[in-house]
């Protein structure tokens, strides 16, 4: 991208977000500047030379570590910028050789393999990657971030609040571990301070400043300060032109604040174009939604569904999928699959909430419900989760606790779709 170019529209986008809550926020003259003079940014194009270097420098008779880890960890950045699920299974294929040519003897192998899990969503093998990088040994440090990442993602959270009290090292990796922890438990305030502190301590590093931002940002949409969310997408995408997720936080802006829905499209439209996510599929399907348009809003859904249905995806994104098949498409049974199988990987609050609400509207009330009071209630949930129980106990005829929950899902109201928080209102009234 070219920066230079840019500055002034980015200038223009930050002023006005100074402004009275009325006034656009996401202005259609930065984001044509934005897709007009977009290219990858320069460490994109460094990562790509690396990983063609390292992958020249293996030499497939010698097994050896330093090359093969190397090229995995760029393709790895490879798969974190554009999104291409091949870059990181290959990284993933490459760090198992290692770890195999090796007998099962380098823990930085296993801990590489634990990061590479986590990626693709596959967190019961990332915990028995740490369980054999422990048993080769680790330096505390490692131990406890990485102990932290694991039991997080398995809902292990007493664990995981263990591990950030010993840690207390004060530096980028707390204070973002520290953040998601504090989110979790509903302080947001707190949670948004930890990642500035990240971001500030990452400022050696731009890659790390850059995607605290961007958490910070999502902080921010998640409790609906979108004047602040706005600034730091923007200065995140001045940093990283390849930050398609900040572009997407700005298309949700311009949709759900400045009510520009046909600037989100072209948004979401454009990230398509350069990611390989299908994360923008998503977003276009929630753009449908917005305007009541059925017929595109199921074409999209469906769209998404097939493609995040491969088994290349995994289970990564299951959890759109339980929204999809328990909403437009109508699946409830597939639904009910989905996160059944989804506890194998993780059993979490949040993921026992989607089989409770799945088997509900598979018309199992009365399994819903144990599963509900066995796994879910009195636990933390997101905003969707809060949504889907808040309904469910409509549904079982307790308003009391129906209310409770939609209350509490209206707090973080803008992490939901159009027709969900359409409905959402709709319940409050």
């Amino acid at each position: 991208m070219n920066f230079k170019s840019l500055a002034g529209f980015l200038l223009i986008g930050v002023l006005a977000g100074c402004r009275n809550q009325g006034d656009q926020l996401v202005s259609n003259i930065f984001i044509d500047s934005l897709i007009k003079n977009y290219t990858p940014p320069a460490f994109a194009r460094a990562n790509d030379s690396a990983i063609s270097f390292w992958k020249n420098r293996i030499q497939p008779d010698l097994p050896g570590i330093v090359s093969e880890s190397k090229y995995a960890a760029c393709l790895s950045m490879r798969f974190r910028l554009f999104g291409d699920i091949r870059d990181i299974q290959l990284a993933d294929s490459v760090m198992r050789k290692i770890d195999l040519d090796f007998n099962h003897k380098e823990a930085q192998s296993a801990l590489n393999l634990v990061s590479f899990s986590i990626q693709q969503h596959r967190f019961s093998d990332a915990n028995e990657w740490l369980e054999k990088a422990k048993q080769i040994g680790l330096k505390k440090y490692d131990l406890l971030i990485t102990s932290f990442d694991v039991d997080f993602e398995l809902g292990k959270y007493f664990q995981a609040s263990n591990a950030l009290k010993e840690l207390k090292s004060a530096d980028y990796n707390y204070y973002f571990r520290r953040s998601k922890m504090d989110h979790l438990n509903g302080s947001t305030d707190s949670a948004l301070r930890s990642m500035k502190q990240a971001a500030a301590l990452g400022k050696n590093n731009p890659w790390l400043e850059q995607v605290a931002l961007a958490n910070a940002a999502d902080l921010c949409v998640h409790a609906g300060d979108f004047h602040q969310a706005s600034a730091l997408y923007k200065k995140c995408v001045q940093m990283n032109s390849a930050d398609f997720h900040s572009m997407i936080g700005l298309g949700w802006i311009a949709m759900v604040h400045d009510r520009n829905d046909s600037l989100a499209e072209k948004i979401f439209s454009f990230v398509h174009t350069k990611s390989r996510l299908p994360d923008p599929l998503y977003k276009l399907y929630q753009v449908a939604q917005y305007r009541k348009d059925s017929s595109f809003e199921s074409n999209y859904a469906k769209e998404f569904a097939n493609v995040v249905s491969d088994p290349s995806y995994g289970k990564m994104y299951n959890k759109y999928l339980v929204e999809l098949y328990t909403g437009i498409l109508n699946k409830p049974a597939l639904a009910e699959k989905i996160s059944k199988d989804e506890l194998q990987n993780r059993a979490t609050p949040q993921t026992f909430a989607w089989y409770a609400w799945s088997l509900f509207c598979n018309n199992k009330k009365s399994e819903a419900l144990e599963q509900y009071t066995q796994h879910v209630s009195g636990r933390p949930l997101e905003a969707l989760e809060l949504f889907w129980m808040g309904k469910m106990m409509e549904g079982l005829s307790k308003g009391f606790n129906a209310q409770a929950y939609l209350k509490a899902a209206s707090v973080n109201k803008y992490d939901l779709s159009p027709a969900i928080l359409s409905e959402l209102e709709k319940s409050s009234d």
